[in-house]
């Protein structure tokens, strides 16, 4: 019981809600593209096929990956489970940043004129996500509705 209060257990602040709102805004439509094949995405059968097979990820961690980018944004905007949420968004952008995009360089492709995109998109989610581990989801989440530490 301890250790679910620790997890629950948040401020009553702004700064994290911040936070956790514009990681799950930011990162929902990219779970949607995987799971559902909303905004042109591929859907789950064939983003697992396309990270099992193409990337060579094993099947757990293509699904965890999906779960964490699709029903993880739906945590975090809620502000349900917050740590969790953000600990696996910001696992899932760590590995997609070496996987496949440091060879990039740093910058997005905003011009069309290098290989793929680079790492810096990556880099504010895993900010973004270390803010939801650390400080939990903040005012105005389920956490803090649960948890007995209101501070």
């Amino acid at each position: 019981m301890k250790y679910i209060q620790s997890i629950l257990a948040t401020s009553n602040t702004v700064a994290p809600l911040i936070a956790r709102l514009t990681l799950a805004i930011v990162i929902f439509p990219h779970g949607a593209q995987k799971l559902l094949g909303w905004f042109g995405g591929y859907g789950f059968s064939g983003t697992m096929g396309y990270f099992t097979e193409n990337l060579g990820i094993p099947a757990l961690f293509a699904f965890l990956a999906i779960i964490a980018e699709s029903f993880g944004a739906l945590a975090l905007f809620a502000g349900a489970l917050s740590r969790v949420a953000a600990f696996g968004i910001g696992i899932t952008m760590t590995v997609a940043m070496f996987m496949g995009h440091t060879t990039n360089g740093f910058f997005m492709n905003w011009y069309g004129n290098q290989a793929g995109e680079g790492f810096e998109y990556h880099l504010l989610a895993i900010g973004l996500a270390l803010i939801g581990i650390i400080s939990g989801g903040g005012k105005l989440s389920v956490d803090a509705a649960l948890s007995q530490n209101k501070n």
